[in-house]
């Protein structure tokens, strides 16, 4: 098996099965890769409150943490330890006036979808750098908050319903739309329940984390790292869900890996697994060297 010497990975239905699931397994394969110097990187749309508890650090020693980082919040926050302690290194957090705008732009595209279509939405206003709108309000996924199996078809059937034509891309160009008018740009992803609208994405954390950890390791190459998600699937063509963010113009060289069963396209550089939690952990298994 290939090793690598990075190795980068959503967090919610890649490493742990929620974010209030026990994250003892996912720590405990992390473990053993941290000690030999692999680097970890956890990209995640979530917050560092929603990652093990808001306490990662309690699991590893200094010298394990200070090969562990964390990309979050879509863009928002990119994370390094030192003295066994997290801070941030880089972030791309929206000033008052720009993230007003987001606010107000997805109110804009709420209220077109409900007046123009009579399509409900909600919208999470809470986010640091973006909002996301719930695009199927019925349909509640409780604890289990990554993509499930039904949900494209669901949204599909809905959107038709409303006589919304174009299905997600006419989401995703009204997203830009709105964003024009209020003149900033946006990066709009969706993985069919949320439309997630702000100014950066996962391609910002995979891409200031990986240019970070060159200067760590020089000689470091985009083909030294893997990527392991379970939202890769494609929404409508052209259209994939949030971790295949991860592959960017730096980082497409890499290896790319998808947990998930769910069936659809994937970008083609994908490679479709399956498994769910059980197959990543094995591979952090593998690469450390069990049996």
């Amino acid at each position: 098996m290939k090793t690598y010497k990075a190795i980068f990975f959503d967090w919610d239905g890649t490493a742990v099965m929620s974010r209030k699931a026990p994250a003892e397994e996912a720590v405990a394969a992390m473990k053993p890769l941290l000690e030999k110097g692999v680097k970890l990187a956890v990209i995640s749309g979530t917050t560092y409150e929603n990652i093990a508890g808001g306490a990662i650090e309690r699991y590893f020693t200094e010298k394990e943490l200070e090969n562990l980082y964390l990309g979050l919040g879509r863009g928002a926050y990119n994370y390094a330890f030192k003295g066994g302690k997290p801070y941030v290194f880089s972030h791309c957090i929206p000033d008052k006036e720009v993230l007003e705008k987001i606010h107000r732009i997805c109110f804009e595209i709420h209220m077109e979808l409900k007046n123009r279509y009579g399509f409900n939405t909600d919208i999470v206003f809470s986010r640091p750098n973006y909002c996301k709108i719930d695009l199927m309000v019925e349909n509640n996924r409780g604890d289990n908050l990554f993509m499930q199996e039904n949900e494209l078809e669901l949204l599909k059937e809905s959107l038709k319903a409303h006589g919304i034509d174009g299905g997600l891309q006419a989401l995703i160009d009204l997203s830009h739309k709105k964003a024009a008018d209020f003149g900033i740009k946006v990066a709009p992803t969706c993985d069919a329940k949320y439309l997630e609208v702000g100014i950066s994405s996962k391609s910002d954390n995979a891409d200031t984390i990986f240019t970070h950890l060159q200067e760590e390791l020089p000689g470091l190459m985009p083909q030294d790292c893997s990527f392991w998600g379970d939202e890769y699937v494609g929404i409508e063509e052209g259209i994939f869900g949030s971790d295949s963010f991860m592959c960017t113009k730096i980082t497409k060289d890499g290896d790319f890996f998808d947990v998930s069963d769910v069936p659809g396209e994937r970008p083609h550089k994908v490679q479709v697994l399956g498994g769910s939690v059980q197959t990543f952990l094995d591979f952090l298994g593998k690469q450390a060297g069990e049996a």
